[in-house]
């Protein structure tokens, strides 16, 4: 097994600050969140806070779109983004987000931060210096036709350059100082910039790669935006942890029912410290940052539907809605997008789940398995129509032999169900799912 795959054993959880927030999230709404997953959800697994994009920019949020077009971004003399102070006041005096993750961990969480592929224009532009090699400077090793589709922060790193590695250290030396755990690396996954060449990340991916095992701490590698090349599958497992499968997911039901065929393209890559990744779940209050602020689209049984497959898939779940109560648009998650996160007998499945399978996909319905560690099957059931339908199974696709009975409990409800003979069958409301448990 690769050292980088021991940094996730297991797919992920935890909240990251995008989907409430955009690129407008500060110190304080962090360590909130992190407050409200120490005391709420830690118990069940919760344990990442990820702070996401330009928290390197001062004015963030500022301008008429998601991001201000070349924008001045903190900056130390080694080319290397800084937390902005108005937003992150702890980091002054070049502390970084040193006093952040220090009290996260603290609570006994883990500390996550975004990270733009490259390096930032303005070095390039003003020759900036690069830590370690005194004759080589940021356009040197930048490669000014490399660049984002949807940010100006950054030019591509060229990994042929003298010097690129020594970057790429540079800024993860600096992020183990700082105490982070978790890493979301963007435009690299898919760099959609150029769609003859969507993998022209590669070369940075193991420069990044090479940096995270070279600094000493342990960091999950997280890779965006997607879909992923499928073609690379064995570059991603052998590079990262986690690599997202999909764009930006949010909350409508054409996304959500394309999910499997997605998850069923990426099913036979999940293992251990190797997690296809379907993205934030958009649950509860989201949009503030993008001045849309609302709640979830989905309906409950949507919500629900998305959980189990997430679940059952084994995605890492990072939750994207609001925790804790904010300004300017107050809002604290409700009970019932509570219970989403807290169903112990749910997460189980996506925690200790194993070999996740879809052995059934049309228009009109899915069944997913997965196999639990006591010898148990985990069977999930969805109605993708819009109009209530019975989802069948037969007991001799899970490989019961006949005449088959099976035991069921319901997972999210908690409770022994009538026995099965020969099939599993439920009602199912549209777009909705349910998730038995067989012995």
């Amino acid at each position: 097994m690769n050292d980088k795959n021991k940094f996730a054993m297991q797919p992920p959880m935890g909240w990251n600050s995008w989907d409430c927030y955009a690129a407008t999230v500060t110190e304080k709404q962090l360590l909130d969140h992190a407050r409200f997953m120490a005391e709420k959800l830690r118990s069940f697994g919760w344990e990442y806070i990820i702070c996401d994009i330009q928290w390197y920019e001062p004015l963030a949020g500022a301008g008429e779109g998601e991001y201000r077009p070349f924008a001045e971004l903190c900056m130390d003399e080694y080319s290397r983004l800084l937390p902005a102070e108005n937003r992150f006041p702890s980091s002054a005096g070049g502390k970084g987000f040193a006093p952040v993750a220090e009290k996260i961990h603290n609570m006994g969480l883990k500390f996550g931060l975004h990270y733009m592929r490259g390096i930032p224009r303005q070095a390039v532009h003003r020759r900036s210096a690069v830590k370690s090699v005194h004759d080589i400077t940021a356009e040197k090793i930048a490669n000014p036709f490399s660049i984002c589709k949807w940010n100006s922060d950054m030019y591509g790193v060229d990994s042929s350059k003298p010097g690129a590695q020594d970057y790429y250290n540079s800024v993860f030396e600096q992020f183990a100082e700082w105490g982070v755990d978790y890493v979301k690396v963007d435009d690299i996954c898919n760099t959609n910039m150029y769609p003859h060449a969507p993998y022209s990340g590669e070369g940075e991916i193991e420069l990044i790669h090479n940096a995270i095992i070279n600094c000493g701490r342990p960091m999950v590698l997280s890779l965006s935006p997607g879909p992923a090349i499928i073609d690379k599958a064995w570059h991603l497992s052998r590079y990262a942890n986690m690599w997202r499968i999909t764009d930006d997911f949010w909350d409508h039901w054409e996304l959500l029912k394309d999910m499997f065929r997605r998850c069923e393209l990426w099913q036979s890559h999940v293992k251990p410290g190797c997690w296809p990744d379907c993205d934030m779940l958009p649950l509860g209050r989201i949009g503030i940052g993008f001045k849309n602020p609302h709640n979830c689209n989905f309906t409950r049984d949507e919500q629900r539907t998305m959980m189990t497959l997430w679940c059952i898939f084994r995605s890492p779940l990072m939750m994207g809605g609001v925790l804790a109560a904010q300004l300017p648009s107050p809002y604290e998650i409700d009970d019932w997008t509570l219970s989403l996160l807290t169903n112990d007998e749910v997460l189980s499945v996506q925690r200790y789940g194993e070999a996740p399978k879809q052995i059934a996909l049309n228009d009109k319905e899915s069944i997913w398995i997965n196999s639990a560690p006591d010898g148990k099957i985990n069977l999930a059931l969805f109605n993708l129509s819009d109009e209530k339908r019975t989802v069948c199974c037969a007991l001799s696709e899970l490989g019961y032999s006949k005449p088959a009975k099976a035991s069921l409990r319901d997972l999210w409800n908690k409770k022994d169900i009538e026995n099965a003979a020969d099939e599993v069958k439920a009602e199912i409301p549209p777009h909705g799912s349910v998730l038995y448990s067989l012995a």
